[in-house]
């Protein structure tokens, strides 16, 4: 009996091993839900402070602007979008180096740097998407590129992680094809999609991996 729970304990610590080599295990469910409040904070701000109050945001809104508001606009809501994604990526590094020194790992390693690679490439070509869109004034495209460019970043990280960002990926690609298809109801499906999903899978992943 107690060969086997040694035997049973060894298989433990092989499986432990190798998933610690060939995953990065330090997302922390945490860091999720705060980038989600984050979000719904920024979402919230953009549309009291900037768009009048407006959820739902139709053509003649925007037509409705003398070019030097338009401007002015432009100016603080990339202000108000650095200043978001600024503060959620601290607080996520954060979280993460909190919970690998917890587990006893290393946040920098081959595998990290492969996560990093997949999940940047995908964010700085839809990056430079939605910098063009916003310049040329193409307001409808740019909330639904974000959504289904972090998506594909999702899908193609997750084989070096948790799965579950595999299904996050595809609800953020599905919300952002919704917000094309409904781009007066944008401002809802980015904040469904970067704050409530965000929250949503950050209290599963804090429950099936660091409770």
């Amino acid at each position: 009996m107690e060969n086997q729970s040694e035997y049973i304990e060894d298989l433990r610590i092989i499986k432990k091993v190798m998933e610690e080599s060939s995953r990065f295990l330090s997302l922390s469910g945490l860091s999720g839900i705060f980038a989600g409040l984050i979000a719904i904070a920024g979402a919230a701000v953009a549309v009291v402070a900037f768009l009048d109050g407006r959820l739902i945001l139709s053509d003649d809104f925007f037509n409705s602007y003398t070019s030097q508001k338009l401007n002015l606009l432009k100016i603080n809501l990339i202000v108000l979008a650095t200043s978001v994604l600024i503060l959620a990526l601290v607080i996520s590094i954060w979280f993460s180096w909190r919970k690998s020194v917890k587990m006893g790992l290393r946040m920098w390693t081959p595998v990290s740097r492969r996560f990093l690679t997949n999940l940047i490439v995908p964010l700085v070509t839809g990056g430079i998407l939605i910098t063009i869109l916003f310049f040329h004034q193409q307001w409808q495209l740019v909330l639904p590129s974000m959504l289904i460019f972090y998506g594909l970043a999702l899908v193609s990280a997750e084989k070096f992680t948790y799965n579950d960002i595999f299904y996050l990926g595809l609800i953020e690609i599905v919300s952002g094809l919704m917000a094309a298809a409904l781009p007066a109801y944008g401002i809802i499906l980015w904040s469904f999609g970067f704050g409530l999903l965000h929250i949503a899978y950050g209290l599963i992943m804090y429950r099936k991996y660091e409770r």
